[in-house]
């Protein structure tokens, strides 16, 4: 006669091939009742047929579970960024200046659309 542990290993592999061929995310974790896994003499995190096992009271005595992704998605990894302000005090930036300096009479736009923006001098 086959040992309870050596009939367990092999519904879980029976159970694997069968989530497989119905669902598109593998499984990764078989829960079991935590009497069950003490009575197989495995532990919660062993790795049974390539899957972790986990303790569930709310799994029946005799029976197993599979999970997958498409059960319980995994929690993404979110992550958190300071919100970007714009600067405490305004920005100067430098203007370069010509040989003349600024102001200067001859580098003002020309145009009747910019005669209200050339400084008024007393000469004409």
């Amino acid at each position: 006669m086959a040992s309870a542990e050596g009939k367990n290993f092999e519904a879980i592999v029976k159970g694997k091939e069968q989530h497989n061929k119905n669902c598109p995310f593998p499984p990764h974790t078989v829960r079991m009742n935590p009497f069950e896994i003490e009575r197989m003499q495995w532990e919660e995190g062993d790795t049974i047929a390539g899957l972790l096992l986990e303790g569930d009271g709310k799994v029946g005595t005799g029976s197993f579970r599979l999970i997958c992704d498409g059960m319980e998605p995994p929690e993404l990894d979110i992550e958190e960024t300071e919100a970007v302000s714009g600067p405490a005090e305004p920005l100067t930036v430098p203007v370069p200046v010509g040989p003349g300096g600024p102001g200067r009479e001859e580098d003002a736009p020309s145009g009747p659309r910019y005669a209200a923006m050339r400084p008024v001098t007393g000469r004409r």
